[in-house]
């Protein structure tokens, strides 16, 4: 199974290697468009090898689906947060009940009653 998961990473990372050989040629990023620019006075443009531009729009949606789902699943975090502390208090209780019923007796037999 190791070797099987060497083999992917391989083929992935040769596959990246090809993306970046086919796709060298500059292009040229501007944040507004050319009539907003001209609208504003401003316009912010850098030249960079269009696997660049790929590979960074893939992480960047990575990113934005990582922080996404972080949100979305919040709720379920809080209620998991809460059953575990209800779970340690009900825990608590137990252990304190079972002290009473057990005191005065005999430590052994309340040990092999348990």
């Amino acid at each position: 199974m190791r070797y099987i998961k060497y083999l992917f990473m391989a083929v992935i990372a040769l596959a990246l290697v090809l993306l970046a050989l086919a796709n060298r040629d500059p292009v040229t990023l501007t944040v507004l468009p050319p009539d907003l620019a001209a609208w504003v006075g401003w316009n912010y443009e850098r030249q960079l090898p269009l696997f660049l531009v790929i590979l960074g729009g893939v992480v960047g949606g990575l990113l934005i689906g990582f922080v996404w789902e972080w949100f979305r699943e919040h709720r379920q975090r809080a209620e998991a947060r809460a059953q575990r502390a209800e779970r340690d208090r009900l825990a608590r209780e137990v252990e304190t009940l079972k002290g009473r019923a057990n005191a005065g007796k005999d430590e052994v037999l309340a040990l092999i009653k348990d």
